[in-house]
């Protein structure tokens, strides 16, 4: 409670145009040639100088999926787990809709083609082996 006992006191008074004297002169206005003078402006092709139109913000992305960049880390750590790495990784990334399916199809390749190298060797080897003679 105030100290004047809440008496209501009425309405607030209309709002009264401002007295005499008060605001711009009559017939004040911008001068008549108001900018930069002639040859003085931006080069053509350029816009007015000053910041930049806001934008549309902060796009958001979405986050890189976690297997896929191991499947490019193990390429060069062992070939095999990034074959499947990058299996599991691509699976996942249809299904969420992640970013990395580039990785993981890095990582599936490079991976398939090391396996794949990998196998042919062991063949060859194997080949080699049988084939030569161990005694008289």
């Amino acid at each position: 409670m105030s100290s004047d006992g809440d008496f209501y006191r009425g309405d607030p008074p209309p709002a009264s145009a401002p007295p005499p004297g008060y605001g711009p002169p009559p017939g004040y206005g911008p001068p008549p040639a108001y900018g930069p003078p002639p040859g003085y402006g931006p080069p053509p092709g350029y816009g007015p100088p000053g910041y930049p139109p806001p934008g549309y913000g902060y796009v958001y992305r979405r986050p890189t999926n976690t297997m896929a960049i191991l499947a490019l880390v193990f390429i060069f750590v062992f070939a095999p787990a990034s074959l499947v790495l990058g299996l599991v990784a691509r699976r996942q990334i249809r299904e969420t809709g992640e970013e990395g399916d580039g990785m993981a199809l890095a990582g599936v390749i490079v991976g398939g083609i090391a396996v794949g190298l990998f196998v042919l060797g062991l063949l060859f080897f194997v080949v080699l082996a049988s084939s030569a003679s161990f005694g008289p």
